[in-house]
Order: C-alpha cells, then sequence, then structure tokens
C-alpha cells in the first residue's frame, strides 16, 4: 500500500505538483536522515544530506524509472551522498567519541525501556556504543551495507538496488562486515 502511495506521489510531483513533493519530503526525511547520521556520525552532515538528497531527487526526475520503487531510488541517492562525503574526510580516530550531540547518550538510550534497571541501561548503552564505534570503523564498502541491513532494515534485494550490485555481492559484504564487526568486538563486549 505504500509503495502504491509513494507511486500516486511521485507522479504528481514529477508533473509540477509542490504538495505531492513536500509530502514525499515528509514521509523521507527522517529516513534519509537517519541513514545519512548512522553513515556519518555528525547530525550536521546528515541534515546536509537529506537536503542535498531531494533537490537532487527535485533536479533528477527525467533519471527516476517509474519500474524501480521510489524508496530504492531515494536511498540509493542518499547513500551516494553518504559515501562521497567519506571519501572526502581525512581519516579521524578517536575511540571517546560521543555518539550524540548530548553528552553520555546514543540513540538508544533515548528510546523508551522495559523493566531495566539503571545498571542494566548503562550496560546495554555501553555495549551499544560499542557497536556503534566498531561500525564507525568498518571500511566504507562493509559499513554501507550494514547500516542498510540492520539499521535501515532493508532486504539484500533492496541494498543491492541501492548500491547498485548484484545480491551476491551485497550477501558477500555483509558477511565480511559482521566477521570484522566480530572481531573487532568479540574482546570487547560482555
Amino acid at each position: 500500500m505504500v509503495d502504491h502511495f509513494d507511486a500516486r506521489l511521485v507522479k504528481l510531483a514529477r508533473k509540477g505538483d509542490q504538495g505531492a513533493f513536500a509530502e514525499l519530503v515528509d514521509l523521507y526525511k527522517d529516513k534519509i536522515f537517519h541513514l545519512g547520521y548512522r553513515m556519518l556520525s555528525n547530525r550536521h552532515e546528515a541534515e546536509d544530506i537529506v537536503q542535498e538528497t531531494f533537490l537532487r531527487v527535485y533536479k533528477n526526475w527525467e533519471r527516476y524509472d517509474e519500474k524501480q520503487k521510489f524508496s530504492t531510488w531515494i536511498y540509493r541517492i542518499a547513500t551516494n551522498l553518504c559515501i562521497d562525503q567519506l571519501r572526502k574526510r581525512k581519516p579521524r580516530y578517536y575511540l571517546d567519541a560521543e555518539m550524540n550531540d548530548q553528552e553520555g547518550m546514543d540513540g538508544y538510550t533515548l528510546i523508551p525501556g522495559d523493566d531495566r534497571t539503571p545498571e542494566t541501561e548503562y550496560l546495554v548503552s555501553e555495549t551499544q556504543q560499542l557497536i556503534h564505534q566498531a561500525i564507525e570503523g568498518l571500511p566504507v564498502k562493509y559499513k554501507s551495507v550494514i547500516i542498510l541491513r540492520y539499521l535501515q532494515e532493508l532486504s539484500l534485494q533492496e541494498i543491492g538496488d541501492v548500491l547498485d550490485m548484484p545480491v551476491t555481492t551485497v550477501k558477500t559484504r555483509v558477511h565480511r562486515g559482521r566477521e570484522f564487526l566480530r572481531k573487532k568486538l568479540e574482546h570487547k563486549v560482555l
């Protein structure tokens, strides 16, 4: 149903309907922001990725193939922008980096919990921070597939479509990315 709704909005937006384009922005801005934030670990860069993604969508409607899902196309644009941004960066390594603009917090600590004690909350938060740092340290080709698979929850086929690569390559990169994370985390996580 969402795909049908997206397709209707896309057709209207391509014909110049500003309201339909605004609805597409509302539907996808948070998803694109989360993708950008997970890949870049920087709120301002993620916000820039959102803006640049929608600017490219607006300027390149003629390149969109209506046979493919709009979500695949927009994720491809955003992912490529993130990868370009990562390539522009000089390597920066700091082990004590905060995962968010808020001191001592990451996105997962903002999710309402169940009956956790402060001690278990601390352990969960610390573990999540270690995992996020490990993901941050992945090579770009593994980082993008791991984020799209496990944080954006895309299927292997959707990731292949987004990154324009065969599903077998996606599977290989997911496997190698997980192995890289496992080796990096095996002595750190309880």
